[in-house]
């Protein structure tokens, strides 16, 4: 038997593949499935079942694509009801793959179709437990993403969460490794430890929720604080993985067209398509198209594509680092962006060929701030997320988190110079491309954000939890 976690770091999410005997499974795969079925390929193993945890809404998942492929049945949990043909097993059904057994454990609670895939040896004995969203490393799956035809509060879903830990998962032998399906970094949960597999006993120890002597009222209150409103694409890609997508081939297709500058000047013009620039937060700044986006294929880009672009089928085109083309369109269709209508052929070097206009981002490090800070009043605007504010900022600086940025832009100076900050300038890169095509010219980001100021003289001020007396 081999076990083997296929973890994409952009995603903060782990995919499983379990084989033994000539026959293996998949649990919870991403769209593009080639690197599946090159691995059973490579073991001589029949793909016998695709396993769900529940109907993702992250990321789109690829089990549509690998049943097809490969003739395997897709598996969900107790109450799932995709609108393609699936095997949905009842709570403690029993699946044999060569000589080991994956038994379904229906654990509600992030979902309600949410179920956990419990490994036994051939001998019967607990090996593992893949938990999908209902148990993290660390924490436990946010209970406010059902379909939204749930007529469930999260409040419920959260107490149903608290009866699967304490009678599916809790009772297993502490020796049991946890495979979850996200890490840190993901939306899907709020504290999530950075490793990405743990024994069920050292998570006894370690994740909050599994507290022995926590009641559920306790539980339901502390997981419920603290739930930031989830991104917006959340529910579409929930449609999609119970209703089905374009193979993702026909995706490809389309979006690795490469586009003279020509091209992709008419195609922005005719469709109204936005223009995401993918490359560096320095290559952006020194030059990108007037009115583009960027959103950095080497940052968090997946999720942040999500959270910004609202329309899931808006129109797309692309300027990417040379080679790279297909790695984009790919990471968008992991979150259910599928209308890439090509890319800028020879990068932004063929735009700048041509004599067309490029725009520029002023920028400054945190040093310059320091100096200007000496003798001046300054303006400084902070996109980090509202936690990283409240737990330590610049003193002058003000709270607009980037995912709230759009609904914030009357707040800001039109004319008088201001300046923006994230953690290390990714962020404000992308907050600083959004405001130059809603016409905010007049700003200054500092490139080495917080790191960088936590390093000079400005005066900082820090979260302090207040103590009970």
């Amino acid at each position: 038997m081999k076990i083997e976690q296929i973890y994409t770091g952009c995603l903060a999410q782990g995919a499983y593949y379990i084989h033994d005997s000539g026959e293996g499974v998949i649990i919870d795969p991403l769209r593009e499935v080639s690197p599946y079925l090159d691995r059973a390929k490579e073991d001589s193993v029949k793909i016998k079942y695709v396993f769900e945890t529940h109907f993702h809404a992250d990321f789109v998942s690829g089990h549509v694509t690998l049943s097809r492929l490969t003739g395997a049945p897709i598996i969900f949990g107790p109450t799932a009801n995709p609108t393609f043909d699936a095997h949905i097993a009842y709570d403690g059904e029993e699946f044999k793959v060569g000589s080991v057994t994956i038994k379904a454990l229906h654990t509600p609670g992030h979902t309600m179709e949410s179920t956990s895939y419990l490994l036994l040896d051939k001998d019967g004995k607990e090996q593992a437990i893949f938990t999908g969203d209902t148990l993290f490393l660390g924490d436990v799956g946010r209970p406010d993403l059902a379909q939204k035809s749930d007529s469930l509060t999260m409040e419920d879903l959260a107490g149903y969460a608290y009866d699967s830990l304490r009678t599916k998962i809790m009772p297993l032998p502490d020796s049991i490794n946890v495979y979850p399906a996200h890490g840190a970094g993901s939306a899907c949960g709020k504290n999530m430890m950075k490793e990405t597999v743990d024994t069920l006993g050292n998570q006894k120890k370690m994740n909050y929720a599994l507290r022995a002597d926590m009641t559920k009222e306790e539980f339901i209150k502390e997981v419920t604080h603290g739930l930031g409103a989830p991104p917006a694409y959340f529910p579409l890609n929930v449609k999609l993985n119970r209703e089905g997508y374009e193979d993702i081939s026909k995706v490809l297709e389309e979006g690795t067209k490469p586009l003279s500058a020509k091209e992709f000047e008419l195609i922005a013009n005719e469709t109204g398509a936005l223009m995401l620039d993918v490359r560096s937060p320095r290559d952006f700044a020194n030059g990108h198209i007037p009115n583009s986006i960027f959103i950095g294929i080497d940052g968090s880009f997946a999720p942040w594509v999500g959270e910004l672009i609202v329309d899931i089928k808006q129109p797309i085109i692309l300027v990417a680092p040379i080679g790279r083309e297909e790695e984009v369109v790919t990471r968008l269709s992991r979150v259910g962006f599928d209308n890439t209508l090509g890319y800028l052929n020879g990068g932004i070097e063929a735009w700048t060929q041509e004599g067309n206009e490029i725009d520029t981002i002023e920028s400054a490090l945190a040093t310059d701030l320091e100096n200007l800070l000496q003798n001046n009043e300054v303006k400084l605007y902070d996109v980090r997320k509202t936690t990283e504010y409240q737990s330590k900022h610049a003193v002058v600086a003000e709270s607009i988190p980037l995912s709230k940025l759009n609904n914030q832009l009357a707040g800001l100076p039109k004319e008088e110079t201001f300046y923006i900050h994230c953690a290390s300038g990714y962020r404000s890169t992308i907050a600083a491309s959004m405001l130059k095509a809603r016409g905010y010219h007049n700003l200054v980001n500092i490139t080495d954000g917080f790191k960088g100021i936590s390093d000079t003289s400005i005066p900082l001020t820090e979260f302090v939890c207040p103590t009970t007396l």
